[in-house]
């Protein structure tokens, strides 16, 4: 390097940075060949903060605007100035600005299952997954923090870190939330508040927030969501006895049940045909009717329908299913009471068992009183 090279160099005194990454969070202002000198100017845009860091330790935090380097707490020493050093400053000053604007889109999500205390299912393993908004509010105790000397910080060095907190305290407020699982897709929203608000302090000390937490989706492994699916199909067909009688005449009508449809659908035809037949004379006048065809064999009677099931609350608890056979030894017992609430497939809510038109008979079949001296 020449000497009008290194001489234009001592000269530059303009120090700014415009950033087109999207995702560099703190970039350093380069001293190799560019001293800090006195009456520098130094530009702080909107959405940015520099840091004068003098002899290792943080001199000033600078917001945005346009300032002049010329007082006397600042390390205004050039090279120019120290013709003993060989042209190298002695004083280590260096200038860091800091992306202050919001990080969007930051990923988050459960490596493995949550597992978590349902009070209809039980033990339920859940996985969650969502995006989060971060931004340096603290410039200072960022850089003291977390980036050190690094001389170009990006968000995807620190996001691991925020990752980790985000699941602990995710895991720990699903975990005593209490909220049954089929309604946590309405309550994400409040969700998302309780655990922006729990990870506030631990994401504070390293100089960040959190302005926007979003819970986009909560979900069960595979095989839960199958069986549910199972479930959902059984309560969307109701009675299933009147379901497969309504399947098996659609079929029928359709000619499309099969080999024995079939053959019935030509059993019908030819019987019919017959019929027609025996009522018309030799010369086409009516004859008596002929006596009635043998009958068809009617199909095989439907399956027996499925036994209905209750559930009974027990110390705020959901107990059961039982049948009602069970119920009625429940009953004789005294374990469960006219005021016991039930609740069953179908019904809008819990009811005191009284009030239910099929458990209703169990309470008024009652034996009578035996006889005296029995």
């Amino acid at each position: 390097m020449g000497i009008l090279d290194f001489l234009t160099g001592e000269f530059i005194d303009v120090i700014h940075w415009t950033d087109d990454t999207h995702d560099t969070m703190v970039w350093r202002f380069e001293r190799e060949g560019h001293a800090i000198k006195y009456g520098a100017k130094l530009t702080v845009r909107e959405g940015q903060a520099a840091v004068f860091v003098h002899e290792g330790q943080i001199a000033d935090v600078f917001t945005p605007g346009l300032y002049m380097l010329e007082t006397n707490n600042m390390p205004i020493l050039t090279t120019l100035q120290h013709w003993d050093h060989g042209f190298k400053s002695p004083f280590k000053s260096e200038i860091y600005f800091v992306n202050t604007t919001r990080f969007t889109d930051q990923k988050w999500g459960t490596k493995n299952p949550i597992m978590a205390r349902d009070p209809e299912f039980g033990p339920v393993r859940l996985r969650a997954y969502g995006t989060y908004v971060m931004r340096v509010s603290d410039p200072a105790k960022f850089i003291s923090e977390i980036v050190g000397t690094d001389g170009e910080f990006t968000a995807d060095e620190i996001s691991f870190q925020i990752r980790n907190i985000i699941v602990q305290e995710f895991s720990r407020v699903i975990a005593g939330s209490g909220i049954p699982v089929l309604d946590m897709a309405a309550n994400t929203l409040d969700l998302g508040k309780i655990v922006a608000r729990a990870i506030t302090p631990a994401i504070g000390d390293y100089g960040l927030t959190i302005p926007e937490f979003y819970i986009e989706n909560i979900s069960l492994p595979e095989v839960v969501e199958a069986a549910l699916d199972k479930r959902t199909s059984m309560g969307i067909v109701g009675d299933l006895n009147r379901y497969m009688q309504f399947n098996a005449a659609e079929a029928l009508g359709r000619g499309d049940g099969g080999a024995a449809g079939g053959a019935m659908g030509a059993g019908l035809g030819a019987g019919i045909g017959m019929a027609m037949g025996t009522q018309m004379g030799p010369w086409g006048q009516v004859a008596q009717p002929a006596p009635a065809p043998a009958a068809v064999t009617p199909p095989p009677p439907p399956p027996p329908p499925v036994e209905k099931v209750w559930h009974i609350a027990e110390n705020g608890a959901a107990q059961g299913p039982y049948g009602r056979g069970h119920l009625g030894r429940m009953v004789g017992d005294g374990s469960v009471t006219r005021d016991t609430l039930v609740w069953s497939q179908g019904m809008d809510g819990w009811k005191p068992a009284g009030e239910v038109a099929e458990l209703a008979q169990l309470f008024t079949v009652a034996p009578p009183p035996p006889p005296p001296g029995a």
